[in-house]
């Protein structure tokens, strides 16, 4: 069963910065369309960012040009680079990961999601 573990989550101020990782356990994710989502209390959960196979990336309006995703190989991990952050963007950030068979958006079915890890930005 693959395992993915969140790590780098803590509390900074607005306009602050974070880098999220995702590692992974048994798999690579050389093959594997991997994303980012957060879900803050009350609310819907929402993606972030997607990383294709490919090298590809898609964000998130709300992400886009504070947010990188990006992958690690040699660590195999995925991380998120968040800069900017403001108060709305305290939540709890989950990764997510599937085999890319050359699909890889919010829509698919994830099958294998970490534990999550806590993002508290104060104003």
């Amino acid at each position: 069963q693959v395992h993915l573990v969140e790590s780098g989550g803590g509390s900074v101020q607005s306009g602050g910065s974070l880098v999220l990782s995702c590692a992974a356990s048994i798999i690579t994710f050389r093959d594997t369309c991997v994303a980012w989502f957060r879900q803050a209390p009350g609310k819907e959960r929402e993606g972030v960012a997607t990383s294709n196979k490919s090298g590809g990336t898609t964000y998130a309006d709300f992400a886009k040009g504070r947010f990188t995703i990006s992958r690690d190989s040699t660590k195999n991990t995925v991380n998120l680079q968040m800069q900017d952050l403001t108060p709305e963007d305290t939540a709890t950030y989950y990764c997510a990961a599937v085999h890319d068979n050359n699909w890889c958006d919010f829509t698919r079915n994830f099958a294998a999601w970490g534990q999550g890890t806590q993002v508290t930005v104060s104003s």
